[in-house]
């Protein structure tokens, strides 16, 4: 069985760069119509031509996810060239942080506006379009964080876990509509916002001892799941959170299985 996405029309947010990249590119490259939105135009106009070279449909938008107004006209630009949209994946979102203590409010804000606001008014302007046809898929970035929180992320964790939950009603909400709403939760995935493989190699160890499987993950692997939860194989999975992380504490020391087999390994040699 092949995952044909082909003829589908999809906006990714926040996909100038980095997984939402990605997850663009990819899904273009199914033959997904591919509309993609960012703040920043540059990103933008190097997506455009990199589009154009490979021969993928599209287009490209700026857009703030927080400003209801631009989205608005956005998702009708859309819907009246298109004539259709199947497939929202809400991947815009920033990552600032700090203590509780020090952080300053605007930086929790920015965090629930962007992450969480922004994920529900992206909703809000595109559900009228897929109750028309009803049918869609709407695919909402969560994070690892939602699950299992970081020292210094209150104000990531806290818009991410709402961002898990407000997936949960959204998809009781849609169900009657055949839209189906999902999210995935990446963990160790090396990106610009986070630089994880950048870090000095004692902390990337310990990085990787929290994971079953002992890698970093690539932003494929996140492209690769929102392809299959866009499809129709995924049409009876809805208000769930799939946990892209290798295992990241599957279970509560990873790290000893991969040293009970490297005893293996040496009394086998």
């Amino acid at each position: 069985m092949l995952i044909d996405l082909r003829g589908k029309v999809a906006i990714v947010t926040g996909a100038g760069r980095g997984i939402g990249r990605e997850i663009a590119l990819t899904l273009a490259s199914e033959g997904v119509r591919t509309i993609v939105t960012d703040i920043n135009e540059d990103h933008l106009l190097d997506l455009k031509a990199e589009f154009e070279q490979k021969g993928y449909e599209g287009a490209q938008y700026v857009c703030d996810v927080t400003n209801f107004a631009r989205i608005q006209e956005v998702v009708q630009d859309i819907s009246h060239t298109f004539g259709q949209i199947d497939i929202l994946v809400n991947n815009a979102g920033v990552a600032a942080g700090g203590t509780v203590d020090s952080l300053r409010e605007e930086i929790w804000d920015l965090n629930l506006d962007v992450n969480l606001k922004g994920t529900y008014l992206m909703c809000k302007a595109v559900i009228p379009v897929m109750k028309r046809q009803r049918a869609g898929r709407i695919i909402n970035a969560a994070s690892f964080a939602a699950i299992v929180p970081s020292y210094g992320g209150a104000a990531y964790a806290s818009s991410k876990a709402g961002v898990r939950q407000f997936t949960r009603v959204l998809a009781g909400e849609l169900g009657p509509w055949n839209i189906t709403v999902n999210c995935y939760a990446p963990g160790m995935i090396p990106t610009d916002m986070n630089h994880f493989a950048e870090k000095p190699d004692n902390e990337q160890e310990r990085l990787l001892d929290t994971l079953t499987l002992r890698k970093w993950g690539t932003k494929d692997d996140v492209a690769y799941l929102i392809c299959f939860l866009a499809s129709d194989f995924a049409g009876y999975i809805t208000g769930t959170t799939i946990d892209v992380s290798g295992g990241k504490l599957a279970t509560q020391i990873p790290k000893v299985a991969y040293e009970k087999a490297d005893l293996e390994v040496g009394e086998s040699e």
